[in-house]
């Protein structure tokens, strides 16, 4: 009995999840040569790093409770606002280690205040996170436009490429953030009285409150966390191009992020989710995205097939649970 409840609790948070990754990949790898090849591997865990870093900030609003809408708005105005203070620096003749610092610090700032100002709707105006993110979506895009002219910045900074479009032991920079944030995160909540606390207050707010728990608090960081995750991700995605679209940065990125989390095993009535089961989701959906392109399939049915495979992985975990 011990053994089976131990086994439903792991594939509840995150068994499920990567069972489906491993028949994905084999059935990947079977039907396209070009997918075995270790440049195209290497290719996927680039793409979806970006993304990835989102989704894993994305994990701890959903397990609070919330949802995030605004990401993939945030990370493109924090690209435009780090260009632009990037290229401000430079012609006022300071170096070009500087101006990257600057950037960074300006591309991780951005992402907090604003992830903040998501929080302090929520949390102190409490407006339903569905609203206040629904909303500032559309105030970051719209600002991200009206600063870059609807158009694209450039920055022909060379550290920006060192950072994002370096390789390490390997494996592409951005990858390895994936990889060393959700190690971070995994062990903030499993390890921390605020990871409990963030599971709580998902898990029902009112017994939590009682408790002694601090929920509103709690769900302020979480948003201020997704948010500078934002930012990290717009900073790699700037040195992998060197440039970042006003327009099209970001785009989607809040679905991809929610739609990892999900596959992964969190429950979006919040209480349930683990950092490991979201790096799963992430890889599920660069692999879908990557194979659809090898076998040809027509981009106005990529969605479709995308939207099925979530629904069949989260029906897979839900079976593995009775």
């Amino acid at each position: 009995m011990a053994f089976e409840g131990r086994y439903k609790r792991l594939w509840n948070g995150w068994g499920g999840a990567y069972l489906a990754l491993l028949l994905l990949f084999v059935v990947c790898a079977v039907s396209n040569e070009t997918f075995r090849n270790p440049q195209n591997l290497l290719n996927i865990l680039r793409q979806t790093s970006y993304s990835g870093i989102i989704a894993l900030g994305m994990t701890f609003i959903i397990i609070g409770g919330g949802i995030d809408l605004s990401v993939g708005s945030l990370f493109a105005f924090c690209g435009v606002v780090t260009v632009l203070a990037a290229n401000s620096a430079s012609s006022h003749g300071i170096g070009d280690s500087q101006v990257f610092a600057a950037g960074a610090a300006v591309s991780l700032l951005s992402g907090a205040l604003c992830g903040a100002v998501n929080g302090a709707l929520v949390v102190v105006g409490r407006l339903p996170p569905f609203i206040a993110t629904l909303g500032t979506y559309s105030v970051f895009r719209s600002l991200s436009l009206y600063m870059a002219d609807s158009g694209t910045l450039t920055t022909v900074n060379p550290y920006f490429e060192r950072f994002g479009g370096a390789v390490f032991a390997g494996l592409p920079i951005p990858v390895w953030f994936l990889i060393c944030i959700a190690a971070v995160f995994d062990c903030v909540l499993s390890l921390t009285p605020y990871g409990r606390h963030l599971l709580a207050t998902g898990a029902g707010e009112r017994v939590a409150i009682f408790s002694g728990v601090r929920t509103r608090s709690v769900r302020f960081v979480s948003y201020v966390l997704t948010g500078v995750c934002a930012g990290i991700a717009s900073l790699l995605f700037i040195g992998r191009l060197g440039s970042v679209s006003s327009s099209n940065a970001g785009m989607l990125y809040e679905l991809d992020a929610i739609a990892a989390v999900i596959i992964g095993g969190a429950s979006m009535a919040g209480g349930r989710g683990t950092l490991r089961g979201t790096l799963a989701g992430v890889l599920v959906l660069g692999i879908v995205s990557n194979i659809l392109d090898l076998w040809g399939v027509d981009v106005s049915l990529q969605g479709t097939v995308k939207g099925l495979v979530i629904i069949v992985s989260v029906l897979v975990q839900r079976k593995g649970v009775k």
